[in-house]
């Protein structure tokens, strides 16, 4: 069963109001064995409606739309299906009577214009909306396949479909399963991570397909599958990932959107060894995402924001001769913040980063960009530079995660 999602609403074509709901339902469906090929957003025209949903129907077994069920002028979905299916408007006095009940509870009378809300299109199947009053539609379309057509509030829309929608549609589609597998990767870029698996990725088999979604600082490695052996795609998906670890053993660091952060502090919690952190350039962004995890003070015992020479020197011994000689932005530096940062919190580990993260401050040894870090362990202290691009937040994202990183490769 192939799938296509049509959002409605002029919110989502000016920026107003993020696409949500298409993203929740196609994860959803995906879930559930149901391949979204389309995803498309529209504006409240009748015209733009009738011709989208006209195509959908035509090419897809399954089109959901989201939106313009609600009671105002703007809200034109149902009148539009009416329209492609040849049907009229009718009464449905279950949804009256539950919209009444729903506005009586909060103390109003149904209106007029609520009243509308329970007419519904005659060849469609009415499925309730429990927490509104916009009730989703399931047509028959045609062509044999089906259109439903849900309230674009997320809360009301994600009920319907968990409730009443999913359950059916996994009975209907019971032969096709997907299965995702999603690769957390660091320390290569999209292009050379891609050369490095190629024959790992040509070999695939052909119900297999990988996906690269890179973001700053991680890049993630989807792998799919499709068949109707789920046993059978699981067992070929371990391989496969194993083949591939073999391939990237120090550039995975976990699975299935897993964080750099919470696989330090896993592996950290399984060592009973503690962590602390010293920051120049990324400001206290590190300790924000280690503090982040729940139960993170098990295993973190403080850090220190040391922008100034003074700082540096005052609070973790960094010597006036390493700071003139080298400056800040060194590997010397940066080796002395993470030994006092270590001896300042009597940590097992400590992390310490020094950099220029732009715009200014940069000179022609030390572009923006540049970034020293440094883990301190039980045994040494290892140090290593990174050359990043010039947008300020994104060095400050990018050092965080190399800094976390190269303390996992320690643990």
């Amino acid at each position: 069963m192939t799938a296509k999602i049509i959002s409605i609403g002029d919110e989502l074509l000016i920026g107003q109001v993020v696409n949500t709901n298409a993203a929740w339902l196609a994860e959803q469906l995906n879930l559930i064995g149901i391949k979204v090929d389309e995803i498309l957003a529209i504006s409240d025209n009748g015209n733009e409606i009738e011709r989208a949903v006209k195509s959908a129907i035509s090419r897809h077994d399954l089109v959901i739309t989201t939106g313009g069920l609600g009671p105002t002028k703007d809200d034109i979905t149902k009148q539009c299906l009416a329209q492609i299916f040849g049907a009229k408007m009718v009464l449905d006095e279950k949804i009256l009577a539950s919209n009444t009940a729903f506005f009586k509870a909060r103390g109003y009378e149904l209106t007029e214009i609520n009243r509308k809300q329970a007419e519904v299109p005659d060849c469609c199947e009415v499925i309730e909306n429990t927490c509104g009053t916009a009730p989703c539609m399931w047509f028959n379309t045609p062509h044999g396949g089906i259109l439903i057509s849900l309230p674009g509030v997320p809360y009301e829309m994600k009920t319907i479909v968990e409730r009443d929608l999913l359950p059916r549609l996994k009975t209907l589609n019971s032969g096709q399963i997907i299965i995702h597998k999603t690769i957390m990767t660091h320390g290569l870029g999209e292009s050379f991570l891609s050369e490095r698996i190629a024959s790992w990725e040509d070999a695939l088999p052909s119900n297999f397909k990988l996906a690269y979604l890179p973001k700053p600082g991680v890049l993630r490695l989807r792998l799919s599958a499709f068949g109707s052996d789920e046993n059978a795609l699981n067992a070929t998906m371990n391989k496969q990932l194993g083949e591939l670890h073999q391939l990237i053993p120090e550039l995975i660091y976990g699975y299935d959107d897993e964080s750099l952060e919470s696989v330090v502090f896993r592996l950290l919690k399984e060592k009973k060894q503690t962590l602390s952190v010293a920051e120049s350039c990324t400001g206290g962004y590190i300790a924000h995402r280690i503090t982040l995890i729940p139960g993170s003070s098990e295993i973190f015992n403080g850090s220190v924001v040391v922008y100034a020479y003074e700082a540096k020197q005052n609070l973790l011994g960094v010597t006036l001769r390493t700071l003139e000689k080298y400056g800040a932005v060194s590997e010397p530096c940066v080796i002395e913040m993470a030994e006092g940062c270590r001896e300042l919190f009597h940590t097992d580990y400590a992390i310490a980063v020094s950099g220029i993260a732009g715009p200014g401050g940069a000179t022609d040894e030390k572009p923006v960009g540049t970034v020293w870090i440094a883990v301190a362990t039980p045994e040494k202290v290892v140090a290593q530079k990174f050359s990043y691009g010039d947008t300020r937040e994104r060095n400050i994202v990018r050092a965080c995660l190399s800094a976390l990183d190269l303390l996992r490769k320690q643990l």
